[in-house]
């Protein structure tokens, strides 16, 4: 029986929501630089990576109770794998990483934007009609 390598079969879904309007060519670039990032440093699977990249106007983002300083673009992204499938380092690697290309891609972001990354058990999501611990379990009777 093979036992299946977790890291063949997770999939990751990565939100990034913006607190101002970028162009269409930006969050086209935010995508495609977070997917190759995920594929890179969290060695995920990049045709199975979906990013979803919104905006929300600047005038409901406020930090400390207080509106963005209109030269600063809020962040907060929300990436979610399968759990037990990478270390604190490549998570630790992932957040800077996507921190970075937020800040060349929209310049700066204030300090308060969130990177959280979510761990999901096998059992709990999946694609295609099946759940990753379906999907563990099938490649390991191969």
């Amino acid at each position: 029986m093979k036992q299946a390598n977790p890291k063949e079969l997770t999939m990751p879904f990565i939100r990034i929501t913006l607190g101002r309007a970028a162009s269409p060519a930006q969050k086209q670039a935010i995508a495609h630089q977070a997917t190759a990032l995920i594929a890179e440093l969290l060695h995920k699977r990049a045709e199975v990576t979906a990013v979803h990249v919104d905006s929300t106007p600047a005038e409901t983002w406020c930090i400390a109770g207080e509106p963005v300083a209109a030269a600063l673009t809020p962040t907060h992204s929300d990436i979610y794998i399968t759990a037990g499938t990478n270390t604190a380092a490549e998570k630790a690697a992932m957040i800077a990483a996507l921190h970075r290309l937020l800040g060349e891609t929209l310049g700066a972001v204030p300090a308060a934007s969130y990177i959280v990354i979510h761990e999901i058990a096998a059992s709990d999501w999946g694609y295609a009609g099946l759940t990753q611990a379906a999907r563990r379990q099938a490649a390991s009777v191969l």
